[in-house]
């Protein structure tokens, strides 16, 4: 069963229909959620959204949730015990729960009315990963119910997105070596974006840099780099910057012209550089973050590479009681 087909049932089941979305998952799928979330609080005018780390909706379970619910748990291993439980919460306060994951065997199917297996790997189109398809249900949602203009738009978008990548990852790939050589032996990277993109920047940040690389990181919010952060620029400290195209691109422009001035380890990823302006200007900010974890890939292969420091070596995450 398709998203669209999904969707439709569950507004057909339910007699309330959907109110209420939450996004519920732990470390890089819960980064996959972060574009939907910032799309429905965008773009929904009664629809109410809400992102939660696994453990937390858990412990700390919202009083709206009901049978009005849509909850979307994400485990791309599929036994995430925070994530297991957390869909068995959802089920258990009479929520519609779809599941994604690409283990066919994980726990987490069982714990679900819908589960979506997805496909993996770099012979993959990106429409068929995690975070475009939490995407596609985010915006089946709120077409269903309250109806969404520029759904063909992104649907269209949806279908373009993976030219632009290929083409992309080509275009970066000689940049993506030159700085791993340049930044193999810094400990300490912040990592700047805004809109729909800032799930990124925290992404890359955690998942990329602290637990591939074992590299100190930080994400900053580009509008909010100039209440605090900016404080402790200087010409010794690497920023990369994520450049988005659409609404809040002046954000990381304005970022960008201080780093410009006062910094000087700066690498900038610009969306619009890399292609992005082939999808609808009405919608092609929420692509943003589907092209930056593509091409942001190829940039920490890049890094483990010279660094001699694999992308699947951990020293606790599974390794130890936690």
């Amino acid at each position: 069963m398709n998203v669209k087909d999904i969707i439709r049932e569950i507004q057909a089941n339910r007699e309330e229909g959907i109110k209420d979305l939450y996004l519920v998952a732990c470390g890089g799928s819960l980064v996959d959620m972060y574009l939907s979330e910032y799309f429905l609080k965008s773009e929904a005018k009664q629809m109410r959204v809400s992102l939660y780390t696994s453990n937390e909706f858990v412990h700390a379970v919202p009083k709206a949730l009901g049978s009005h619910s849509l909850v979307v748990v994400c485990s791309h291993g599929g036994n995430t015990k925070e994530s297991v439980e957390a869909a068995k919460t959802a089920q258990e306060h009479g929520a519609a729960t779809i599941t994604l994951t690409h283990n066919e065997t994980g726990a987490l199917i069982s714990n679900s009315d819908y589960n979506i297996l997805y496909k993996w790997g770099e012979e993959t189109d990106v429409k068929d990963n995690p975070m475009a398809i939490i995407f596609n249900i985010a915006v089946e949602a709120l077409h269903s119910t309250e109806g969404y203009d520029n759904y063909e738009k992104v649907m269209k978008g949806l279908e373009q997105v993976n030219t632009i990548i290929a083409k992309a990852r080509v275009q970066v790939a000689e940049r993506a070596k030159a700085f791993a050589e340049k930044y193999q032996h810094e400990n300490m990277f912040y990592v700047l974006s805004s809109g729909a993109s800032y799930g990124h920047a925290y992404g890359f940040s955690i998942c990329s840099l602290m637990e591939m690389q074992w590299v100190h990181a930080s994400a900053i919010h580009s509008g909010e780099y100039f209440h605090g952060p900016f404080e402790v620029t200087d010409k010794e400290t690497p920023y990369i910057l994520l450049m988005n195209e659409g609404r809040t691109r002046p954000l990381d422009e304005r970022a960008l012209t201080f780093l410009k001035q006062y910094g000087e380890k700066i690498e900038v990823v610009d969306c619009k550089e890399l292609g992005i302006n082939t999808i609808d200007d009405e919608v092609v900010e929420f692509f943003n973050p589907i092209v930056f974890y593509s091409i942001l890939s190829v940039y920490r292969a890049e890094l483990a590479e010279i660094r001699k420091h694999p992308l699947e070596t951990r020293r606790y995450m599974g390794k130890v009681a936690y």
